[in-house]
Order: structure tokens, then C-alpha cells, then sequence
């Protein structure tokens, strides 16, 4: 299997080369064109006064071929515009994997300080989990990456079956290469999808009202009839005249109207236009997975494909734009009342396909949503797709390390809670590596919940509901103190536990916002209380005293610690994790190494 850094570096050569070759085609025709223009204008000159069909011979021999050649322009600055976003594509990859991602969408608009776990693992911001898996092309598949990251999943089975797909995709260089230049050539605005999601759904006018029927089908007929009888001679030719400048002046009234839709679907059409590349591409496939067996299916209706479907409204909205045209505008609505005959066909389309729109769009979004995450189990050939456990609880990691540090300095570690209810407590100093530990769990474990290779040697896991207590913050907004949102944290858990929730409970140092003697007591009836709930989970602290929990609940609490070692009066971390309770401590080393004097 060809690696990732062979891939992008073969992918970005190769395009390189077709690039500076198309370039170079674009400059040649380029000059080209002029040189017939200027072959043109000189030979008419030259030839003015000479017989006619030497000056339309002239005209041919340079004028069709600069036309010729303006077409052939379009069309290589195209596939340049391709080549150009190619390029950037694997460039782009070729730095992720050098731990690079500022390329990418960071998804900072989806920070959630309240979200039971996203804000303290970093899921979303600069440098975040987002940012490393996001490769998203439309607005719907990033809200759809985001939103199964928000709300990762819990059922064995669809975990399985979403990793059946990613591992499919991850196969398909090509088709997820194609399928994001494709969005990227046209994105439009963020709000087109919301807006091409409202007018599928909102109610037609014209289709229902009898009037309109009678002037679209009385109409033609009018005219046809009163034509036929003036060319016969049963009546004046003029009556038809009449009824065509009628008819005319009729039509202005519909000219706001046609407008709203001309501009508003102009545009959005274009966001369509993207989104029917998209589906075409993923139907040329042949998928053997379930989930995107599934997706096909809700990409066809009555076995008409929505790229023929979406045509015949873009069609539509091309024979709109006849109206652009003043002369036959006048031809048009005095003959048939156009205006209001293309108005009734979209909206007679929209009601019979409208309410697919939304279907098909997130059906999109969904499989732009799994190219990024087969795109970064591509990346990652090393990580491990984790085995989901059926009863509760299992967490075993063998050799687990951080998505998001360098594989150089990224110091892996196990973890085993074998049964429910099971607590680790980690106690360590200063610096020593117990949040990065915290995170590193939570972040795997989320992962293994979206059904993406995990930073593991192996993993076993129980899909429970991840909540972690890490970076909780006081707001002066709402005049609230650090100690109580945390309390507000707690209460969400032991609420949720209460109600029968199952949850995986990552917490870093309990009640850090109260004095120690009374934050010993109350860490100790809420821990007890999480094991009485039959909770799962890990809490780090600095306080030695909770290890004694272990000689309370033998069979449900295990301690473990990262040492921080004093050699030649140097303090040195492993990060190694490490069975028993910390014994060193380095607060006071470190004031007096940095001059504080310590009494």
C-alpha cells in the first residue's frame, strides 16, 4: 500500500507538471488570438474595396479560429482553475502530515464553553481536533462533521457500521481527491443551503391557483386562434395584433416576480449546480459498504437520479434568462405569456421534488463529512480501528498517545477500566503529564465514539456518553464564580447518572475553587457517590489523599501516577504512567530554582 507522504508527493508532482504545461498552452493561445484578431482587422482593411467573398474568405480564415480559440481558452483556464486547486489540495496534506493543519477550517464558530466535553478536549479552534480531521467541501458537511462530533454516537452497531464506510473511503484516494476539488471550485455563501432549504419547503403560489391555469393554457390558445383566423380571413388581422400588445402589457406585472426568482436562483443555482457534481461523482461508485449503500438509496427517487432531476430545474432557470433578451421578451410574453408559464414550471418542480432537496443535501453532507474522516485515517496508517464493546464497561488501551502531539514527542501510555463501576485516580505533580493523560483518553475515546481509527497500538471500549470537567471558567458575564460553574458541572453529571444515562466521567482536579480541607471532604462523598451511580471514569489531582478511596472500593478504584524525578538538582518528567500514588512533588523545587525564596 502506497503510504501518505508517496501519495501527495506523487499527486502534487504530477499535477505541477500538467500545470506548467496547461500554462504554457494558455500563453501560446493566448497570443495566438490576438494574432488572428489582428489578421482580421488588417485583411478587411486591406480587402475593403475588393470583391465581397474575398472579404468574407478573409473574415473565416481569421476570425472563426479566434473564436475557435477563445472556446479552447475557457477551456484550459478551467482545468487550470482544476490543477491550481489539485495542487493545493496535496500541498495542503503533504504539511498535515508534517503537523501542519492551518490549512484547514478550524470550525472556531462551533466552541461551546458549556459542551459537556468539546471545549475541554480541544475539539474545535485553532490547533483543535476539528481542524486535524476537517477536509469538508460544503457547508453541510462541515455542520455534519461538526455536529457528529458534538454528539458522537452510542450505538455499537452504528459505530460499526460508520467504520465500515470510512474504511471503504479511505481506500478511494481519487474519489475523495475529485470529490473536494469539486465543492471547493464553487462553495457559494454560507447561508445559500439555508436559503435553498427554505424555498423547497416553503408552500407554491401559482400551481393551485385556477386562474393561473386558465392564462397559461388560454393564452397560447387565444392567440393561436385569432392568428388562424386573421391569416384565413374570418376576422381582422389587427384582433390578433391586439391581443398580443394585450398581452404584453399584461406581462409587466409579472416582471417583479420572475426578477425575485431569476436573481435569488441565479445564484443559488450555482451551490445546486456544485452539489449535482457531488452526487454524480459518488453514483459512478460502486460501494460495498452499508452506510453508503444508504446514502445511494436516499439519492434516488423512483430510480430517477436527482442529477437529471436537478438539470431539469436548472434547465428551467436557463429559459427564465430568455427574458434578459428585450426582443424576445415581447415575442415570447405576447405570444404565450412566458413569464408566468416558466414561473408555474419551477414551482410545479419544486412540488414534486422539493421536498427531496432536503434528502439530497444531507445525504451530501454526509458523505463529505466521511471523506474527511476517511481522509484522515488515510493519513494516519499507524492508528487502529478500536473494537466496540456490547456490555458496559470496558476501556483498554494499549500504547495510546495524542492525535494532536508530534509521533516525536508523543509519549504513549496503557489504560484499562475493566468493569463498572471503575474509577482511576492519577495523581502526580506539576507538569508531569496527568491532563495531557485526561485528554488523550478523551480524545481517543471520542474518536472510537465517531467511528474513526483511534492513536492506539488496540482499544476496546464501551460507547458510553463522554463528560469531562477539565477547563472550567468563571464568567463575568453572568456573574458567576469559577467554584460554582464547576459545582453547576458536577450536578449535570450526578443528573444524567441519576436518570440512568450511562456516562464515561473525566474530571481534573475536583473543586479546585474551595479550601483543601473542605475540598477533601466533598471529592471523597462525590467520588463514593460515582461509584454508588455505577459510573466510569478518571479523575487527576494533586491531592494524595484520594488514593485512600482505593482501600475503601478495593475492587472499583486503582491508583496511578506520573512522577516528576530529581537528578543532580534537575527535575526530569517520563511521562510514563506508572501503578501506586505520586511521590514526588515539585512546587517547592521549582520556586526555589526560579529565586522565591521558600522558608
Amino acid at each position: 500500500m502506497t503510504s501518505p507522504q508517496t501519495w501527495y508527493s506523487q499527486r502534487l508532482a504530477e499535477t505541477e507538471t500538467e500545470l506548467s504545461r496547461v500554462k504554457k498552452r494558455i500563453l501560446r493561445i493566448s497570443s495566438l488570438r490576438v494574432l488572428f484578431f489582428l489578421a482580421g482587422i488588417l485583411s478587411i482593411i486591406l480587402l475593403f474595396h475588393d470583391e465581397t467573398w474575398k472579404i468574407l474568405l478573409a473574415i473565416g480564415c481569421t476570425f472563426l479560429p479566434f473564436f475557435i480559440l477563445i472556446k479552447t481558452h475557457n477551456r484550459l483556464f478551467h482545468r487550470k482553475e482544476w490543477l491550481e486547486i489539485q495542487a493545493s489540495v496535496n500541498r495542503a496534506e503533504a504539511a498535515a502530515l508534517e503537523g501542519d493543519n492551518s490549512h484547514f477550517d478550524n470550525g472556531a464558530e462551533f466552541t461551546d464553553s458549556e459542551h459537556p466535553y468539546s471545549f475541554d478536549l480541544d475539539v474545535f479552534g485553532e490547533s483543535s481536533l476539528f481542524q486535524a480531521l476537517n477536509r469538508t467541501c460544503t457547508q453541510i458537511g462541515k455542520n455534519t462533521l461538526a455536529g457528529w462530533l458534538k454528539n458522537h454516537l452510542t450505538n455499537k452497531k452504528e459505530i460499526e457500521t460508520r467504520q465500515q464506510s470510512i474504511k471503504e473511503l479511505s481506500e478511494r484516494n481519487l474519489f475523495r481527491e475529485q470529490f473536494r476539488i469539486n465543492g471547493m471550485i464553487y462553495q457559494g455563501n454560507i447561508s445559500d443551503e439555508t436559503e435553498i432549504r427554505k424555498w423547497s419547503t416553503s408552500p407554491t403560489k401559482f400551481t393551485k391557483a385556477l386562474w393561473v391555469k386558465l392564462l397559461i393554457w388560454g393564452v397560447p390558445l387565444v392567440n393561436a386562434l385569432l392568428l388562424v383566423a386573421g391569416i384565413t380571413g374570418i376576422i381582422s388581422f389587427n384582433w390578433f395584433g391586439l391581443s398580443f400588445c394585450l398581452f404584453v402589457i399584461a406581462g409587466f406585472s409579472f416582471i417583479k416576480r420572475a426578477t425575485v426568482i431569476q436573481d435569488l436562483y441565479g445564484k443559488k443555482m450555482k451551490t445546486l449546480s456544485n452539489y449535482t457534481r457531488l452526487i454524480a461523482l459518488t453514483r459512478k461508485e460502486k460501494w460495498q459498504s452499508n452506510d453508503m449503500t444508504r446514502l445511494m438509496e436516499r439519492l434516488s427517487i423512483n430510480d430517477e437520479s436527482p442529477v437529471e432531476i436537478l438539470q431539469k430545474l436548472s434547465k428551467e432557470l436557463d429559459r427564465l434568462d430568455l427574458r434578459n433578451n428585450q426582443l424576445l421578451f415581447v415575442i415570447l410574453e405576447g405570444c404565450i405569456f412566458f413569464q408566468l408559464q416558466q414561473i408555474f414550471r419551477i414551482e410545479r418542480w419544486k412540488e414534486r421534488y422539493g421536498k427531496y432537496v432536503n434528502q439530497w443535501l444531507e445525504a451530501v453532507g454526509e458523505i463529505d463529512a466521511l471523506c474527511s474522516l476517511a481522509t484522515f485515517a488515510f493519513n494516519h496508517p499507524e492508528y487502529t480501528y478500536p473494537a466496540c464493546a456490547e456490555k458496559p464497561f470496558i476501556f483498554e488501551a494499549k500504547d495510546m498517545g495524542h492525535p494532536l502531539m508530534s509521533p516525536r514527542l508523543c509519549v504513549k501510555n496503557d489504560a484499562l477500566i475493566p468493569t463498572r463501576p471503575y474509577f482511576l485516580i492519577i495523581t502526580g505533580a506539576n507538569m508531569a503529564g496527568k491532563s495531557t493523560y485526561l485528554r488523550t483518553i478523551g480524545t481517543n475515546y471520542l474518536l472510537a465514539c465517531i467511528g474513526a481509527p483511534v492513536c492506539c497500538a488496540s482499544l476496546t471500549f464501551y460507547p458510553a456518553r463522554l463528560i469531562t470537567s477539565l477547563r472550567t471558567s468563571d464568567s463575568l458575564t453572568d456573574g458567576e464564580s469559577y467554584f460554582f460553574a464547576e459545582l453547576k458541572r458536577l450536578k449535570r453529571i450526578i443528573d444524567l447518572l441519576n436518570n440512568g444515562t450511562e456516562l464515561f466521567i473525566i474530571l481534573d482536579e475536583v473543586l479546585k475553587g474551595t479550601n483543601s480541607e473542605d475540598k477533601q471532604k466533598g471529592s471523597f462523598d462525590l467520588i463514593r457517590q460515582f461509584i454508588l451511580l455505577k459510573a466510569n471514569g478518571l479523575i487527576a489531582t494533586h491531592d494524595l489523599m484520594l488514593s485512600r478511596l482505593k482501600e475503601q472500593f478495593p475492587e472499583y478504584i486503582q491508583n496511578y501516577c506520573f512522577e516528576a524525578d530529581i537528578t543532580n538538582d534537575e527535575l526530569t518528567f517520563s511521562y510514563k504512567l506508572r501503578e501506586g500514588v505520586a511521590q514526588n512533588m515539585n512546587a517547592c523545587f521549582l520556586m526555589k530554582k526560579m529565586g522565591i525564596v521558600i522558608q
